[in-house]
Protein backbone atom coordinates (compact mmCIF):
# COMPACT_ATOMS: atom_id res chain seq x y z
CA UNK A 1 0.00 0.00 0.00
CA UNK A 2 2.63 2.39 0.85
CA UNK A 3 4.00 1.97 -2.68
CA UNK A 4 0.70 2.73 -4.25
CA UNK A 5 0.72 6.08 -2.74
CA UNK A 6 4.17 6.92 -2.97
CA UNK A 7 3.65 5.91 -7.03
CA UNK A 8 0.36 8.35 -6.89
CA UNK A 9 2.39 11.00 -5.95
CA UNK A 10 5.23 10.83 -8.65
CA UNK A 11 2.53 10.81 -10.96
CA UNK A 12 1.36 13.62 -9.59
CA UNK A 13 4.40 15.44 -10.23
CA UNK A 14 4.85 13.46 -13.76
CA UNK A 15 1.59 15.15 -14.59
CA UNK A 16 2.23 18.73 -12.91
CA UNK A 17 5.33 18.86 -14.97
CA UNK A 18 3.68 17.94 -18.14
CA UNK A 19 0.23 19.32 -17.92
CA UNK A 20 2.36 23.03 -17.57
CA UNK A 21 5.25 23.19 -20.05
CA UNK A 22 3.44 20.11 -22.73
CA UNK A 23 5.95 17.64 -22.37
CA UNK A 24 8.07 15.08 -19.79
CA UNK A 25 5.31 13.11 -18.06
CA UNK A 26 6.60 9.51 -19.64
CA UNK A 27 10.42 10.75 -18.90
CA UNK A 28 9.90 11.46 -15.27
CA UNK A 29 7.13 8.78 -14.20
CA UNK A 30 9.35 5.46 -16.27
CA UNK A 31 12.10 7.22 -13.89
CA UNK A 32 10.36 7.58 -10.85
CA UNK A 33 8.73 4.28 -10.81
CA UNK A 34 12.17 2.54 -12.18
CA UNK A 35 14.16 4.42 -8.56
CA UNK A 36 10.92 2.22 -6.86
CA UNK A 37 12.39 -1.14 -7.98
CA UNK A 38 9.97 -1.64 -10.94
CA UNK A 39 11.20 -3.16 -13.81
CA UNK A 40 11.49 -1.23 -16.98
CA UNK A 41 9.48 -2.89 -18.79
CA UNK A 42 6.44 -2.80 -16.42
CA UNK A 43 7.26 0.84 -15.96
CA UNK A 44 6.71 1.47 -19.82
CA UNK A 45 3.53 -0.39 -19.60
CA UNK A 46 2.02 1.15 -16.41
CA UNK A 47 3.00 4.73 -18.04
CA UNK A 48 1.69 4.42 -21.62
CA UNK A 49 -1.89 2.64 -20.05
CA UNK A 50 -1.93 5.80 -17.32
CA UNK A 51 -1.65 8.21 -19.92
CA UNK A 52 -5.26 7.76 -21.11
CA UNK A 53 -6.85 8.78 -17.92
CA UNK A 54 -4.28 11.52 -17.38
CA UNK A 55 -4.28 13.30 -20.87
CA UNK A 56 -7.86 13.32 -20.37
CA UNK A 57 -8.27 14.88 -17.42
CA UNK A 58 -5.31 17.23 -18.69
CA UNK A 59 -7.37 18.32 -21.44
CA UNK A 60 -10.18 18.56 -19.76
CA UNK A 61 -8.02 20.96 -17.58
CA UNK A 62 -6.77 22.79 -19.95
CA UNK A 63 -10.54 23.49 -21.70
CA UNK A 64 -11.80 24.98 -18.54
CA UNK A 65 -9.07 27.29 -18.51
CA UNK A 66 -8.79 28.74 -22.44
CA UNK A 67 -5.47 27.23 -23.27
CA UNK A 68 -7.15 24.81 -26.32
CA UNK A 69 -7.42 25.37 -29.81
CA UNK A 70 -9.44 22.25 -30.84
CA UNK A 71 -8.78 22.91 -34.47
CA UNK A 72 -5.00 22.15 -33.85
CA UNK A 73 -6.01 19.35 -31.50
CA UNK A 74 -7.57 17.80 -34.05
CA UNK A 75 -5.38 18.62 -37.60
CA UNK A 76 -2.20 16.94 -34.94
CA UNK A 77 -4.28 14.72 -33.06
CA UNK A 78 -5.80 12.21 -35.64
CA UNK A 79 -2.68 11.73 -37.63
CA UNK A 80 -0.56 11.41 -33.82
CA UNK A 81 -3.19 8.27 -33.58
CA UNK A 82 -2.62 6.98 -36.78
CA UNK A 83 1.01 7.20 -36.52
CA UNK A 84 0.96 5.78 -32.33
CA UNK A 85 -0.94 2.85 -33.45
CA UNK A 86 1.26 1.40 -36.42
CA UNK A 87 4.40 2.35 -34.17
CA UNK A 88 2.93 0.41 -31.43
CA UNK A 89 1.69 -2.95 -33.49
CA UNK A 90 2.87 -3.46 -36.94
CA UNK A 91 6.40 -1.21 -36.44
CA UNK A 92 6.88 -1.81 -33.05
CA UNK A 93 9.80 -4.35 -33.67
CA UNK A 94 11.96 -1.94 -35.74
CA UNK A 95 15.11 -0.76 -34.21
CA UNK A 96 14.86 3.29 -32.97
CA UNK A 97 17.74 3.07 -31.54
CA UNK A 98 19.62 4.93 -33.98
CA UNK A 99 17.23 7.22 -34.93
CA UNK A 100 16.68 8.30 -31.41
CA UNK A 101 20.07 9.87 -30.79
CA UNK A 102 19.18 11.90 -33.89
CA UNK A 103 16.21 12.87 -32.98
CA UNK A 104 17.58 13.83 -29.50
CA UNK A 105 20.40 15.51 -31.56
CA UNK A 106 17.36 17.50 -33.15
CA UNK A 107 15.68 18.46 -30.25
CA UNK A 108 18.44 19.86 -28.42
CA UNK A 109 19.21 22.08 -31.20
CA UNK A 110 15.17 23.08 -30.72
CA UNK A 111 15.45 23.84 -27.02
CA UNK A 112 18.56 26.33 -27.82
CA UNK A 113 16.83 27.94 -30.19
CA UNK A 114 13.57 28.10 -28.03
CA UNK A 115 15.92 29.21 -25.36
CA UNK A 116 17.68 32.42 -27.71
CA UNK A 117 14.23 33.08 -28.85
CA UNK A 118 12.32 33.93 -25.46
CA UNK A 119 14.82 34.54 -23.26
CA UNK A 120 16.49 37.45 -24.81
CA UNK A 121 12.56 39.08 -25.01
CA UNK A 122 12.19 38.71 -28.44
CA UNK A 123 8.66 37.31 -28.96
CA UNK A 124 6.08 38.73 -31.10
CA UNK A 125 3.48 40.48 -29.18
CA UNK A 126 0.81 39.16 -31.94
CA UNK A 127 0.90 35.21 -32.79
CA UNK A 128 0.74 35.86 -36.71
CA UNK A 129 -1.82 33.78 -38.38
CA UNK A 130 -2.49 29.86 -37.59
CA UNK A 131 -0.49 26.36 -38.13
CA UNK A 132 -1.31 25.32 -41.29
CA UNK A 133 -3.12 21.92 -41.78
CA UNK A 134 -0.13 20.58 -44.11
CA UNK A 135 2.59 21.32 -40.83
CA UNK A 136 0.45 19.92 -38.42
CA UNK A 137 -0.08 16.67 -40.10
CA UNK A 138 2.98 15.57 -40.63
CA UNK A 139 4.32 16.75 -37.48
CA UNK A 140 1.17 14.41 -35.35
CA UNK A 141 2.53 11.63 -37.58
CA UNK A 142 5.50 11.73 -36.46
CA UNK A 143 5.20 12.48 -33.10
CA UNK A 144 2.81 9.92 -32.54
CA UNK A 145 4.75 7.48 -34.19
CA UNK A 146 8.47 8.52 -32.56
CA UNK A 147 6.18 7.74 -28.92
CA UNK A 148 4.51 4.60 -29.88
CA UNK A 149 8.16 3.62 -30.95
CA UNK A 150 10.71 5.19 -28.73
CA UNK A 151 9.19 4.99 -25.39
CA UNK A 152 8.49 9.04 -25.47
CA UNK A 153 8.55 11.69 -27.67
CA UNK A 154 5.39 13.50 -28.63
CA UNK A 155 5.40 16.46 -26.19
CA UNK A 156 8.51 17.51 -26.61
CA UNK A 157 8.60 17.00 -30.98
CA UNK A 158 5.01 18.26 -31.17
CA UNK A 159 5.71 21.29 -28.45
CA UNK A 160 8.79 22.66 -29.44
CA UNK A 161 7.84 22.42 -33.21
CA UNK A 162 4.63 24.29 -32.31
CA UNK A 163 6.42 27.19 -30.63
CA UNK A 164 9.47 27.69 -32.77
CA UNK A 165 6.59 28.27 -35.41
CA UNK A 166 5.51 31.18 -33.91
CA UNK A 167 1.96 30.70 -35.29
CA UNK A 168 0.19 29.57 -31.61
CA UNK A 169 0.80 31.31 -28.33
CA UNK A 170 2.44 29.51 -25.61
CA UNK A 171 -0.40 28.64 -23.80
CA UNK A 172 -2.51 27.46 -26.28
CA UNK A 173 0.89 25.06 -27.56
CA UNK A 174 0.79 23.58 -24.28
CA UNK A 175 -2.89 23.06 -23.60
CA UNK A 176 -3.65 21.54 -27.45
CA UNK A 177 -0.86 19.35 -27.35
CA UNK A 178 -2.13 17.98 -24.00
CA UNK A 179 -5.28 17.04 -25.25
CA UNK A 180 -4.73 15.79 -28.45
CA UNK A 181 -2.10 13.60 -26.55
CA UNK A 182 -4.99 11.49 -25.49
CA UNK A 183 -6.18 10.78 -28.83
CA UNK A 184 -2.09 9.27 -29.16
CA UNK A 185 -2.87 7.49 -26.14
CA UNK A 186 -5.57 5.45 -26.62
CA UNK A 187 -4.25 4.98 -30.10
CA UNK A 188 -0.97 3.58 -28.33
CA UNK A 189 -2.57 1.90 -25.55
CA UNK A 190 -5.02 -0.26 -28.08
CA UNK A 191 -1.84 -0.61 -30.53
CA UNK A 192 -0.18 -2.80 -27.16
CA UNK A 193 -2.94 -4.21 -26.47
CA UNK A 194 -3.46 -6.07 -29.60
CA UNK A 195 -0.01 -6.53 -30.44
CA UNK A 196 1.19 -7.77 -26.51
CA UNK A 197 -1.88 -9.34 -24.86
CA UNK A 198 -2.92 -8.04 -21.45
CA UNK A 199 -0.80 -10.53 -20.00
CA UNK A 200 1.17 -8.62 -17.11
CA UNK A 201 0.33 -5.45 -17.44
CA UNK A 202 0.09 -3.69 -13.72
CA UNK A 203 -3.19 -2.38 -13.14
CA UNK A 204 -2.40 -1.28 -9.57
CA UNK A 205 0.61 0.74 -10.73
CA UNK A 206 -1.42 2.07 -13.40
CA UNK A 207 -4.42 3.11 -11.01
CA UNK A 208 -2.17 4.74 -8.66
CA UNK A 209 -0.07 6.70 -11.96
CA UNK A 210 -3.88 7.53 -12.77
CA UNK A 211 -4.81 8.73 -9.51
CA UNK A 212 -1.68 10.97 -9.16
CA UNK A 213 -1.76 12.50 -12.49
CA UNK A 214 -6.10 13.26 -12.60
CA UNK A 215 -5.15 15.32 -8.91
CA UNK A 216 -2.64 17.36 -10.78
CA UNK A 217 -3.90 18.24 -14.26
CA UNK A 218 -6.41 21.03 -13.42
CA UNK A 219 -3.33 22.75 -11.49
CA UNK A 220 -1.19 22.42 -13.74
CA UNK A 221 -3.71 23.88 -16.56
CA UNK A 222 -4.65 26.62 -14.07
CA UNK A 223 -0.23 27.72 -14.15
CA UNK A 224 -0.31 27.83 -17.44
CA UNK A 225 -2.86 29.91 -17.66
CA UNK A 226 -0.81 32.64 -15.17
CA UNK A 227 2.79 31.77 -16.50
CA UNK A 228 3.88 34.74 -18.99
CA UNK A 229 4.83 33.68 -22.76
CA UNK A 230 8.49 34.35 -21.84
CA UNK A 231 9.37 32.04 -18.76
CA UNK A 232 6.84 29.72 -20.47
CA UNK A 233 9.27 29.53 -23.06
CA UNK A 234 12.36 29.46 -21.50
CA UNK A 235 11.42 26.48 -18.93
CA UNK A 236 10.26 24.75 -21.75
CA UNK A 237 14.22 24.73 -23.40
CA UNK A 238 15.65 23.87 -20.28
CA UNK A 239 13.21 20.51 -20.16
CA UNK A 240 13.84 20.02 -24.00
CA UNK A 241 17.90 20.71 -23.69
CA UNK A 242 18.42 18.37 -20.30
CA UNK A 243 15.82 15.60 -21.25
CA UNK A 244 17.06 15.29 -24.57
CA UNK A 245 20.90 15.44 -23.50
CA UNK A 246 20.23 12.41 -21.15
CA UNK A 247 18.74 10.40 -24.23
CA UNK A 248 21.60 11.30 -26.22
CA UNK A 249 24.59 10.82 -23.47
CA UNK A 250 22.71 7.32 -21.99
CA UNK A 251 22.66 6.41 -26.50
CA UNK A 252 26.57 7.38 -26.04
CA UNK A 253 27.30 5.02 -23.74
CA UNK A 254 28.45 8.24 -21.31
CA UNK A 255 29.25 7.05 -17.58
CA UNK A 256 27.47 8.36 -14.72
CA UNK A 257 30.09 10.66 -13.66
CA UNK A 258 30.26 12.39 -17.07
CA UNK A 259 26.28 12.72 -17.99
CA UNK A 260 25.94 14.38 -14.32
CA UNK A 261 28.69 16.89 -15.02
CA UNK A 262 27.16 17.67 -18.47
CA UNK A 263 23.81 18.00 -17.22
CA UNK A 264 25.42 20.91 -14.33
CA UNK A 265 27.14 22.51 -16.89
CA UNK A 266 23.97 22.66 -19.28
CA UNK A 267 22.16 24.32 -16.38
CA UNK A 268 24.87 26.80 -15.48
CA UNK A 269 25.24 28.15 -19.13
CA UNK A 270 20.49 28.05 -19.71
CA UNK A 271 20.42 30.22 -15.81
CA UNK A 272 23.38 32.21 -17.29
CA UNK A 273 21.78 33.10 -20.20
CA UNK A 274 18.27 34.01 -19.08
CA UNK A 275 19.54 35.91 -15.63
CA UNK A 276 21.65 38.23 -18.71
CA UNK A 277 18.92 38.43 -20.73
CA UNK A 278 16.52 39.36 -17.40
CA UNK A 279 19.20 42.26 -16.67
CA UNK A 280 18.55 43.67 -20.49
CA UNK A 281 16.10 46.36 -21.08
CA UNK A 282 13.82 43.96 -23.52
CA UNK A 283 13.72 44.37 -26.88
CA UNK A 284 10.66 46.71 -28.04
CA UNK A 285 7.85 44.78 -29.48
CA UNK A 286 6.10 46.07 -32.55
CA UNK A 287 2.66 44.59 -33.22
CA UNK A 288 2.87 43.04 -36.86
CA UNK A 289 -0.75 42.94 -38.95
CA UNK A 290 -1.67 39.55 -40.06
CA UNK A 291 -2.60 38.93 -43.76
CA UNK A 292 -6.07 39.41 -44.37
CA UNK A 293 -7.91 36.38 -43.42
CA UNK A 294 -6.07 35.62 -40.76
CA UNK A 295 -6.36 35.70 -36.79
CA UNK A 296 -4.25 37.93 -34.52
CA UNK A 297 -3.83 36.57 -30.90
CA UNK A 298 -2.12 39.25 -28.62
CA UNK A 299 0.01 37.20 -25.87
CA UNK A 300 1.02 38.37 -22.48
CA UNK A 301 5.29 38.54 -22.54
Amino acid sequence: MRRLVLIALLGTVAQLVDGTLGMAYGVTATTALLITGITPAVASAAVHLSEVGTTLASGLSHWRFGNVDWRVVALIGVPGGIGAFAGATFLSGLSTESASLWVAGLLILLGIYLLARFATGKVRAVMEGRPAGKFLGPLGLVAGFVDATGGGGWGPIATSSLLSSGKLEPRKTVGSVNTAEFIVAIAASAGFLFGLGRQNIPYAVVGALLVGGVVAAPIAAWLVSRLSTRWLGVTVSLVLILTNARNLLNGLGATAGLRYLAYAVLVLLWASVVAYSTGRRPTPVVPVTAAAGEERETVRI
